[in-house]
Order: structure tokens, then sequence, then C-alpha cells
């Protein structure tokens, strides 16, 4: 059985933005509470991500000595 592939046309860093990008959206609508604070840890998370891609991904990353 073959697996049908496509191609991913979105960066996985490019997701993470978004996503916390929507989340701090979704937050800011929302009163105080647990649910805001949740949203708002995903986006913190979420940033968190897309930086170390970014880091992993840079041309001035060297491999430990």
């Amino acid at each position: 059985m073959k697996r049908s592939r496509s191609k991913q046309e979105t960066s996985l860093e490019e997701l993470l933005v978004r996503e916390a990008q929507n989340s701090r959206e979704r937050a800011d609508k929302l009163p105080p509470g647990t649910e805001r604070d949740a949203l708002l840890e995903k986006a913190r998370q979420a940033d968190t991500a897309a930086h170390m891609i970014e880091w992993i991904n840079s041309p001035g990353l060297q491999p430990p000595e």
C-alpha cells in the first residue's frame, strides 16, 4: 500500500509563529483566568520553539568540539 505524500508549503517556524499570534489574540478577548493563562502559556511555548528552530537553522551554529 502506497502512502500519498504532500509537500509541506509552510515551514514549522511559520506555523509556530502563527499559532503564537492566534493564541495571543484569543487570550486578549478573554477575562483574566485559567483559560487565558493557558493560551498565553501556549503562545510563549510556540515562540520559544520558533526561536529554537531559527537558532538550529542559523548558519553560525557550530557543532560542539
